[in-house]
């Protein structure tokens, strides 16, 4: 009777536990899931890597007074929503410059961070701005060709095949072979 007083006692305790974590935590255009450390979950967003991921996570974890290993389901939204401010604006909270991934920007002339949807956003219209200028990138871009000096004889091959097909191979053999052993029959003869 002792032991069924125990398991029912822990269950509600389980559950309790099991509530705290969200399942799934949208984080800067991102579903994460909520099991995910703070760190990875970080890395998982568009525009933060690796090393920024760990800055971020000591930031976040100084502000929040929190541990870097806490499951990213265990904040409430408020949480996420600072979460997302700090991430957004590095220069408040004084993040070294020579991380951000967009230093002296074409049309601000300022660094900044962009993170999310942005990222796609900002990629397409710089490939469009080299394309309207007609550099040497944006030549390549327009044509589909590879931009950064890759070798294109062998590989990045789009559509039909150009090489030789295995019957042309067969048929342009037997007329060869045939001839080969005239000339030997030729010979033999002489």
């Amino acid at each position: 009777m002792a032991k069924d007083n125990i398991s029912h006692a822990k269950a509600p305790h389980h559950e309790a536990q099991s509530e705290e974590i969200r399942g799934i935590v949208h984080l800067i255009g991102k579903d994460v899931k909520g099991h995910v450390p703070l760190i990875d979950a970080l890395r998982q967003v568009k525009g933060v890597g690796f090393r920024l991921s760990k800055v971020y996570a000591k930031i976040i974890s100084k502000e929040m007074n929190i541990s870097v290993d806490t499951p990213i389901g265990k904040f409430t939204e408020e949480q996420t929503d600072q979460i997302e401010e700090i991430v957004k604006s590095p220069a408040k909270y004084n993040i070294p410059v020579y991380l951000y991934n967009r230093r002296k920007d074409m049309e601000t002339g300022k660094d900044v961070h962009i993170t999310g949807n942005d990222v796609l956003f900002t990629m397409r219209g710089d490939v469009e701005r080299q394309k309207t200028l007609y550099t040497w990138k944006g030549y390549r871009h327009a044509y589909g060709q590879k931009v950064r000096g890759q070798g294109t004889r062998t590989t990045g091959r789009k559509g039909l095949t150009m090489g030789v097909t295995k019957s042309k191979i067969t048929t342009a053999a037997k007329p060869a072979a045939e001839a080969k052993s005239a000339a030997k029959t030729a010979s033999a003869k002489k």
